[in-house]
């Protein structure tokens, strides 16, 4: 309820910021993918009900 608790504070600042660039790297990583991601269903837009067939089929069996 009251400001930082020394209790609560378990992480060192200096892990805090090796975390930071961990996260950055990461975030990177998501936003190429998810933009690579966009470009494959851009390219595969007229093949949209083909793909989604294919995932019903499999879950058919």
């Amino acid at each position: 309820v009251g400001g930082t608790n020394p209790i609560h504070n378990k992480k060192p600042k200096k892990k805090q910021t090796e975390e930071d660039e961990d996260d950055k790297a990461f975030k990177a990583k998501q936003a190429a993918d998810k933009k690579a991601r966009e470009e494959m269903a851009k390219k595969a837009g007229g093949k949209g009900p083909l793909a989604t067939g294919g995932i019903k089929k499999s879950g058919k069996k």
